[in-house]
């Protein structure tokens, strides 16, 4: 019996990396924890069906990265025994943006480039070394079991995906970590409760995939190009070494507001060519293809308002994509989902989870990620919604941070901090860094 027992079973619905971390901190609190998932996803290295978006490149960011080697000490090393390459988050990424590069520098945040399965299977089977965690595969989940009030969840139906076992999980405590298909909002309609509300940025993102065999090296000793989309240059590209091999690597397109780079490769490589870093057209140009171009599209941002409510049945929690669901060229989600994990692990100290109070707190760290990536996406003239002063006056100066920091590897520091997480954004302001980009606005070629 776990120290701190405070439950019998808990049910986390969804076996991806919101569902894995919180199972790692409800482990010990619950003498049973049941990851209830449609995939096989115990033996599974490669992509699987319920991740569409893991054959396209992933990061997890500083913050997220910190927490993980605290919550599975030694994964790091796990991962770079498997051919995983770590690096600085500065030094060894190429950044661009506006099509320039910012200048590299040391900011002792550590990359770990791990592709989404790999990543994945890591934390997946640290989760599975935990004796009272169970993976339950191949379920459909077909709704919660409530009291006849419907005032208390008690458990999740659930089905075998051939249509048969049909069966209720009881639980004392039920975890929706399903992501951005979250069907906890329709339940919450059928027993009598409102919907959370909801917060959309419409940014109309594709991403296109595809890996080659190099006959030449254009990252030398970095780890990836990374030319991040801004409004003046809004294509933009993550390309990488995959973990294992020196010569193949992972190129995904990325473009907004319809403009989807193709799936045909000659379309593909004109995409590519159109970017304002040549080298990685220069690559692929007389690279081996390893397989066809694969495209994901990612329609929005939503975040889901839990914590605006007044009324929620008891028993019953939301977190990770199912909460709020960021445009993943900001690599925000499975940081925020490790995040919102010890958020869990400090509401679980003091008893069984209360809904609302835990909502308030998850709703609070998220409030800056969202604020800086909506914001940004609100930078995007073609993207509908309400842009207000502080919106404007923050993505002025984000872009003139930006402009300094190719001159300035402090900024560049700051900037990599702050969109790592580690750092609020309002960090990007301290006097310091805003004296820094006004100088370089004034002398524009100083270093």
């Amino acid at each position: 019996m776990p120290k701190g027992h405070i439950g019998d079973r808990v049910v986390v619905l969804g076996g991806s990396m919101a569902g894995l971390l919180a199972a790692r901190v409800l482990a010990d609190r619950f003498a049973e924890v049941v990851l209830v998932d449609r995939d096989a996803v115990t033996e599974a290295k490669g992509y699987r069906r319920g991740v569409p978006h893991g054959r396209h490149a992933h990061g997890i960011m500083a913050k997220g990265q910190q927490i993980l080697e605290a919550q599975f000490p030694g994964i790091t090393a796990d991962m770079t025994a498997a051919g995983v390459r770590p690096g600085d988050f500065n030094g060894d990424i190429r950044w661009y943006f506006n099509g320039k590069r910012i200048r590299p520098g040391h900011s002792g945040l550590l990359c770990v480039p791990a592709t989404r399965p790999v990543l994945e299977y890591h934390v997946r089977e640290r989760v599975r070394r935990i004796p009272n965690v169970t993976f339950l595969e191949g379920r459909d989940i077909l709704g919660l079991a409530t009291t006849a009030d419907n005032t208390r969840v008690s458990g999740a139906r659930v089905r075998e995906r051939d249509g048969t076992g049909v069966e209720t999980l009881h639980a004392d405590l039920v975890l929706d970590t399903t992501g951005r298909g979250s069907r906890t909002p329709a339940w919450l309609a059928e027993m009598g409760y409102a919907r959370p509300p909801e917060e959309r940025v419409k940014v109309g993102l594709a991403y296109t995939t595809r890996h080659y065999r190099l006959d030449c090296d254009p990252l030398g000793s970095d780890l990836a190009i990374v030319p991040a989309p801004t409004p003046a240059f809004p294509r933009g590209a993550f390309f990488y070494q995959l973990p294992g091999h020196t010569d193949r690597i992972e190129l995904s397109l990325t473009g907004m507001l319809g403009d989807h780079p193709p799936t045909d490769p000659e379309g593909f490589h004109a995409f590519a060519k159109s970017l304002p870093v040549p080298e990685i057209y220069q690559a692929i140009r007389t690279a081996e293809p390893l397989d066809d171009p694969v495209m994901f599209q990612y329609p929005a941002s939503v975040r889901r308002r839990y914590e605006r409510l007044t009324r929620f049945p008891d028993r019953l929690l939301v977190m990770g994509d199912a909460a709020c669901s960021f445009n993943p060229i900001y690599a925000q989600g499975m940081t925020m989902a490790a995040i919102e994990s010890l958020k869990l692990r400090d509401h679980l100290a003091h008893g069984m989870p209360q809904a609302l109070p835990f909502f308030r707190d998850i709703g609070r760290d998220i409030d800056n990620p969202w604020a800086l990536s909506a914001g940004a996406d609100l930078g995007f003239p073609g993207v509908d919604g309400k842009r207000t002063l502080k919106v404007r006056l923050g993505n002025a100066y984000v872009a003139r941070l930006q402009r300094a920091a190719v001159h300035d590897s402090a900024l560049t520091d700051a900037f990599i901090r702050a969109a790592g997480l580690v750092d609020p954004p309002q960090a990007l302001m301290r006097p310091a860094n805003m004296l820094r980009v006004f100088r370089h606005s004034v002398l524009p070629t100083s270093n």
